[in-house]
């Protein structure tokens, strides 16, 4: 692992392997740290392996608050432009960043198609919630009358749910940085994402149910859980007490080791992040990518095929996903360049 600490900005670059090409989004948040970095860097190495694509996993973090983020992006940009033109790091939006901030980077301009809306949102947020949608379906053999609890309503969490929606599940609670809000007989998706559009994440003081503190989300049972915001957030204590029968990450490295295995071990099925979350990821590396019909087929078909394999491993599909992208990455990486397994926090 190779990390960066750039001079002009409070911004870190990792790069998981030596290698001509690696990819991964930028990140910015208040409180991003350079292991963050590091952990979701792996991520993307696991992400690309996978989907069978040789290029390297690299992630890109910006500390900056929303008073500073302008000016803390365009002197991040500038200072990563050689990177980029050299294609040794390419970069595209994560969370707190969008689009337009890397408009003026070389390769922009390819990924167009993604950066179009759908659905009243970005093309790369719906298809990745398309994905964890669609990996969740293959785990419970259907969504029709299964209930959801969704951490985080930001741009993949509202594709998750409206999609999760629409497929027959019934989203009985969800957080914000604000807190939680529950409700038995589930939310109407389309009236929330109404919400989110007037309210932000504030939504959540807007739905007529009393709101209770973000980690209770945790203490909801459910057949699905979809973690959604930080690194870590499904510890050894948190998986010890979790009630779902699935779990699908819509955020990267949910899991810490101790918390897998629980999971495991309790009977829960603990998907794989880089499985689940990989929508956007498909659509960028797919040449033939042309349309957002096109890119919505070929995440549905290649995120399916991946859960079934992934779950057809007796030791479990968060193993069976690693011994598939394992499985690709030797056959372009040096053994001593083999990383040591999928990220963990």
């Amino acid at each position: 692992m190779r990390t960066l600490k750039l001079k002009t900005v409070d911004a870190y670059v990792a790069f998981d392997m030596e290698c001509p090409t690696s990819a991964g989004g930028t990140r910015l948040a208040p409180d991003v740290t350079e292991r963050e970095t590091q952990l979701l860097a792996r991520a993307m190495t696991y992400k690309f392996a996978v989907l069978g694509v040789n290029i390297g996993g690299a992630k890109a973090t910006i500390r900056a608050t929303d008073a500073d983020r302008d000016d803390a992006v365009k002197r991040y940009v500038e200072e990563i432009r050689p990177m980029v033109e050299s294609s040794t790091f390419l970069t595209s939006t994560d969370l707190g960043t969008k689009p337009e901030d890397f408009s003026s980077l070389p390769g922009s301009e390819q990924a167009s198609v993604m950066h179009t809306t759908h659905e009243g949102m970005p093309l790369d947020a719906f298809i990745t919630g398309l994905g964890v949608t669609v990996a969740a379906e293959t785990a419970l053999a259907g969504l029709a009358g299964k209930t959801v609890v969704i951490e985080g309503f930001g741009k993949v969490g509202g594709a998750t749910a409206l999609e999760m929606w629409r497929r027959g599940a019934r989203l009985i609670a969800f957080s914000t940085i604000h807190g939680c809000v529950r409700r038995a007989s589930g939310f109407d998706v389309e009236e929330l994402l109404r919400l989110r559009a007037e309210h932000g994440d504030h939504l959540v003081e807007h739905v007529d149910e009393p709101v209770s503190p973000a980690a209770e989300l945790f203490e909801v049972g459910s057949d699905l859980l979809v973690p959604g915001a930080r690194v870590g957030i499904i510890d050894e204590a948190r998986a010890k007490t979790l009630q779902a029968r699935v779990v699908a990450p819509a955020a990267n490295v949910p899991y810490t080791k101790r918390g897998l295995e629980v999971l495991w071990d309790r009977g829960i099925i603990p998907l794989a992040d880089y499985v689940c979350n990989s929508g956007a990821t498909i659509g960028y590396v797919t040449e033939s990518v042309t349309t957002a019909e096109q890119a919505i087929a070929v995440v549905e078909d290649r995120v399916r095929e991946l859960t079934r394999e992934a779950l057809a491993d007796p030791a479990g599909p968060f193993e069976g996903a690693r011994k598939l992208a394992d499985a690709h990455l030797r056959t372009w990486v040096d053994t001593a360049q083999m990383p040591d397994g999928p990220p963990l926090a």
